[in-house]
């Protein structure tokens, strides 16, 4: 079956061009070796999925442990209703883990017992005992929760904690868009609400709208992220399409590809899906530096849905007070360093091995003004 350049949802070997899922993911064995708890944050479309997908199967035909990628997503809506985000997350886990897992790995079906607001606990601690390898749980989309609900299964994972190896999950992986200390929560969340037991002051930034703590995943060894890819890995990407149909990228299109997108996945695979699919369906044409080019303008012409989130990240005030003075030129002034580290993680900019930040790649630095020039 023809394979083709993916630029929607986790990648499958059988059907897309891809390079090994993991090999950009911090080496995470000896953090579940050590029963370590952490956190992996990058920005939208560079894979995450894709590779906690592939790690949780990788450990679990090990035979040595129980490992699932589950998302807590569906909770989302419900984040002042947390009775209704549990049994909504935990029927989604089931269900996740019906497909990935065999049989007798998939959670025990009378697993949500407990109480309101210890039942992700609860439950894990059940899927924890009745299984028989340890249990590692990758937990995807952590950010779209928010507020009270957010809290609560920060608190329960939190507390559950002292009951690995055999009690609860031996390790733990909350992925998501943002470090922790950036996930989201409203100004009316307070300790009392939230059951978090420290000061609203430590919870909340002066506008209460995110975390300015690890506080309530204070259990985290490390805050890790996942890189873009290198020029090397653009190359061996779109030899894959070279390899299946004979169609050639030239060397020279392939490094102004790596140049425009500075590895940014989606836009290495939007760059190609966009040529060998509409712009130069015949395989026996070579694709030149003339291709990737005209492929950039139409991808920013066309704002798919990629370029078009980043509206919404220049939407907060913070994002924004950065990415101004950086596209006009003018100094940062006293700009926090939580705030530039926040625009990192989201992708937008980068650090410049010469010194200072950087606008992530050429195709954002196209984007972006005239992006904020909607959104001024």
């Amino acid at each position: 079956m023809a394979r083709w350049f993916n630029i929607s949802g986790p990648c499958k070997q059988a059907k897309h061009y891809m390079l090994a899922p993991t090999v950009r993911l911090p080496n995470l064995s000896r953090f579940i070796q050590q029963e370590s708890y952490f956190v992996i944050h990058a920005p939208r479309q560079t894979g995450k999925t894709t590779a906690m997908l592939a790690l949780a199967k990788q450990l679990t035909e090990s035979g040595n442990y129980t490992a699932a990628l589950v998302s807590v997503e569906l909770g989302a809506p419900f984040s002042h209703d947390l009775a209704r985000a549990e049994i909504t997350i935990l029927d989604s886990w089931q269900g996740s883990a019906k497909i990935d897992l065999p049989k007798d790995l998939q959670p025990p079906l009378n697993w949500d017992t407990a109480q309101p607001g210890r039942k992700i606990q609860g439950a894990l601690q059940a899927w924890a005992q009745a299984s028989k390898r340890p249990l590692v749980l990758f937990i995807d989309e952590i950010d779209s929760l928010r507020d009270e609900t957010l809290i609560s299964i920060l608190r329960q994972l939190r507390d559950g904690y002292r009951g690995r190896p055999t009690n609860f999950p031996i390790s733990v992986g909350l992925i998501g868009l943002r470090d922790v200390r950036d996930y989201k929560v409203a100004s009316g969340v307070s300790e009392t609400v939230a059951g978090v037991g420290f000061r609203p002051g430590k919870l909340l930034n002066p506008k209460g709208d995110r975390l300015n703590t690890a506080s309530p995943f204070n259990i985290k060894d490390r805050s890790l992220t996942m890189r873009d890819f290198n020029a090397a890995e653009v190359a061996q990407l779109y030899q894959q399409h070279t390899s299946d149909t004979g169609q050639v990228f030239t060397e020279e299109a392939s490094q102004l590809a790596y140049d425009l997108t500075q590895g940014q996945p989606w836009l290495v695979n939007a760059l190609a899906k966009e040529i060998v699919e509409e712009l130069v369906t015949d395989t026996s044409v070579a694709i030149t530096v003339e291709h990737i080019n005209q492929a950039k303008e139409i991808l920013i012409s066309r704002k798919d849905t990629h370029l078009d989130s980043l509206a919404e990240r220049l939407t907060e005030t913070r994002v924004k007070a950065i990415i101004e003075p950086m596209l006009a030129g003018t100094e940062l002034g006293n700009v926090p360093n939580d705030d530039i580290q926040f625009v990192i993680d989201l992708g937008l900019c980068k650090m410049n091995p010469q010194g200072g930040m950087v606008i992530a790649n050429q195709i954002y630095r196209e984007v972006l003004p005239r992006v904020l020039t909607v959104t001024l």
